[in-house]
């Protein structure tokens, strides 16, 4: 996605990340959900995290928190260090990142093509950076939803749970986007939760709408600024995306992304459901 109104500071650019790809001071990190495209060229010395294998368990969780910092000293990323991130799930990266006590982070956002369109140089040797030493990490709660966290949010007039994913998914005719019968839970929505897909977000293109026509969408679901926002989806990609638009795009206070999002909630035995 291109976000051309987000805070400066938080985005950079090909040309940023090209006159910084030697600086030891800065990692950058491509994030994919398989290294096929990495494998075939990448950024130099960029760094790949698997969204599946390296940010969550086989039951699509957080990993525990030791092993995350492992991946960032492996990474050879230490508190000090700037993080770029870029690809198709940088902004799972970024909020991770920020919700983990990381806050020197920035992103790519768009396509990881641009690379190319601008003239530059794919890389396809692997970066093997020397490890580095980053503390223990600690979950900022302003920025992720535990489940508790959503359940006190069901009867909350102060607060307002945001589900952006397709209508089928919040209807309950589908548990997973794809429409896979296997390794389901329950379908459905969390009560009460608004339903604003991430497509109605988008332009043809993909880039974020207008933020004018972002803001007026939300706010005609009840998405405003005075509400504490809890956003999800399936497994955390699309809420972080929304939240990075909420958050420095918008300029919400108050966004917290629920990284469980439904496939804890509909795979756990008691919580309840709406279709």
């Amino acid at each position: 996605m291109n976000h051309p109104h987000a805070d400066d500071g938080m985005t950079v650019d090909i040309d940023w990340i090209a006159a910084h790809v030697d600086d030891p001071d800065v990692r950058v990190i491509e994030v994919d959900v398989s290294r096929a495209a990495y494998d075939e060229g990448h950024i130099p010395g960029a760094v790949l995290w698997n969204a599946y294998t390296h940010l969550r368990d086989g039951n699509y969780s957080l990993v525990e928190l030791a092993e995350l910092q492992r991946l960032l000293s492996g990474s050879g990323i230490s508190l000090e260090r700037c993080v770029v991130l870029y690809g198709y799930a940088a902004p799972l990266g970024f909020w991770l990142l920020k919700a983990h006590g990381h806050e020197n982070v920035r992103i790519l956002m768009g396509s990881r093509d641009q690379w190319g369109r601008a003239g530059r140089e794919w890389s396809t040797e692997v970066s093997d950076p020397a490890v580095a030493a980053h503390p223990p990490l600690v979950v900022d709660t302003q920025l992720l939803a535990s489940r508790q966290a959503v359940e006190a949010a069901i009867d909350d007039p102060s607060a307002v749970l945001l589900d952006v994913r397709a209508p089928s998914e919040y209807s309950g005719e589908r548990f997973w986007p794809s429409g896979a019968t296997e390794d389901v839970g329950r379908p459905g929505h969390v009560p009460g939760a608004v339903n604003v897909p991430i497509d109605l977000l988008r332009t043809e293109g993909g880039a974020f709408t207008a933020p004018e026509r972002f803001r007026s969408l939300l706010e005609q679901a009840n998405v405003t600024e005075d509400k504490a926002v809890i956003t999800y989806c399936t497994i955390g990609n699309r809420a972080s995306e929304v939240w990075f638009a909420l958050r420095f795009l918008l300029g919400y206070p108050d966004v917290r992304v629920y990284y469980g999002s439904w496939v804890d909630w509909g795979r756990a035995p008691t919580t309840p459901i709406e279709t």
